[in-house]
């Protein structure tokens, strides 16, 4: 591999990083989103969770979802109105950003819409027999989960990787992204810890080339929540038909081959600019 391919592929992975101003900004902004719940609600737990605790996480920040988990007392538990909890949380972070133009209910969380990111509250309540119930108000009911499971998982995978799974992780996202979001993020990191399970990443070039070839069929088929409790993630998101969606693996995978096609003839121009088709301006442009 010439070493301009593997300069441009270390430039991705800092250019997917969030900033540590950022990361101060996410501290200060999720405590005080935090004690804005606490204030009205008897909280039992509550704690960061999604992709920024699972370190999966790319930049821009603006285009990211930071998600906080409240655990409330049962004595708020309505078997039947999922909705209506959720409409009390969002009164209840009204009351302490009152200026803040977006704050809205979506099916799991509500979704507070500040200036420089997204803040998902999710309420839940813990459940018998391990994990939490959170709500579905799109379907009425009651979803089991345990984000914990997730986040325990994803950093076990990364280190019988040596570190290596997680920067795969971002860079398969960073090509979702470029796609328009044609897949569910946390789908995608599921999938890369099966494909890859009992594979080592040589390389960043080699593994995504390897990700693209063997998600063609995986991205067909559901998976399972690590979690536990029976329940199966949906891969498509702006992506309508299964069909398309392995054509934009296809796309993908013939692209990463092309560009290793070029590196091991020498043309790193040509190579850079196959890898950019995949990941758009996320890579550095040649020269």
């Amino acid at each position: 591999m010439a070493l301009a391919v593997k300069s441009s592929f270390a430039k991705l992975r800092e250019n997917l990083e969030i900033t540590s101003l950022q990361q101060s900004t996410v501290s200060t902004r999720q405590k005080n989103v935090r004690e804005a719940v606490e204030a009205d609600f008897e909280v039992l737990d509550s704690f960061l969770t999604g992709s920024y605790m699972r370190s999966t996480m790319i930049a821009p920040l603006k285009d990211a979802d930071i998600d906080i988990f409240v655990v409330l007392s049962a004595k708020y538990y309505d078997k039947d109105n999922p909705a209506g909890l959720l409409d009390k949380v969002k009164a209840v972070i009204k009351k302490t950003y009152e200026k803040t133009p977006k704050i809205s209910r979506n099916g799991q969380a509500v979704t507070i819409t500040f200036t420089d990111f997204v803040v998902d509250v999710v309420p839940a309540f813990r459940r018998e027999g391990g994990g939490f119930l959170i709500p579905d108000s799109a379907n009425g009911g009651w979803i089991s989960t345990d984000p914990k499971v997730h986040i325990s998982i994803m950093s076990k995978a990364n280190s019988d990787h040596n570190g290596d799974l997680i920067p795969i992780i971002k860079i398969i996202k960073a090509w979702n992204r470029n796609i328009g979001s044609g897949f569910k993020s946390f789908y995608l990191e599921l999938l890369a810890r099966e494909v890859f399970t009992n594979v080592t990443i040589s390389s960043l070039p080699s593994g995504m080339r390897f990700f693209f070839d063997k998600g063609r069929e995986q991205i067909k088929f559901k998976v399972a929540d690590p979690a536990g409790f029976g329940g199966f993630i949906n891969p498509l998101d702006n992506v309508n038909t299964v069909a398309d969606a392995v054509s934009r693996f296809e796309t993908a995978y013939n692209r990463a081959i092309k560009a290793e096609k070029f590196d091991a003839d020498g043309d790193t121009e040509n190579a850079v600019n196959e890898w950019r088709k995949i990941f758009g301006n996320y890579f550095p442009a040649y020269g």
